[in-house]
């Protein structure tokens, strides 16, 4: 298997191209999901109504965190490991990091 090129890596179409349609759908049911917020809100819904609305969106936001992050080891991450050296410990401690912001909010 040859070396790719750091550049090749980088240029690489993202590891969610093959399922940009289904997490697009999902953006956009959280979208719906952030604007019925927005309502319950507008509306003086009660407190705990809201809350378990606002929990329902983050676990869908997680969700789809979830799934760039699979996208992106699957693909990103395998590319880079194949090209060796800088390119993939460059791209395993940005997944590393990735991993750790998701994991602080």
């Amino acid at each position: 298997m040859r070396q790719l090129e750091q550049a090749e890596v980088e240029q690489a179409s993202p590891g969610y191209h093959d399922d940009k349609d289904a997490v697009l759908k999902r953006l956009r049911r959280i979208e719906g999901q952030i604007r019925g917020l927005q309502r319950l809100v507008q509306e003086d819904q009660y407190c705990i109504d809201v809350l378990t609305q606002v929990g329902a969106t983050t676990k869908a936001l997680q969700a789809v965190a979830m799934q760039l992050l699979e996208g992106h080891l699957e693909h990103c991450v395998r590319e880079a490991m194949a090209a060796g050296g800088d390119v993939s410990r460059n791209k395993v401690a940005e997944a590393a990091q990735a991993v750790e912001r998701l994991l602080r909010t």
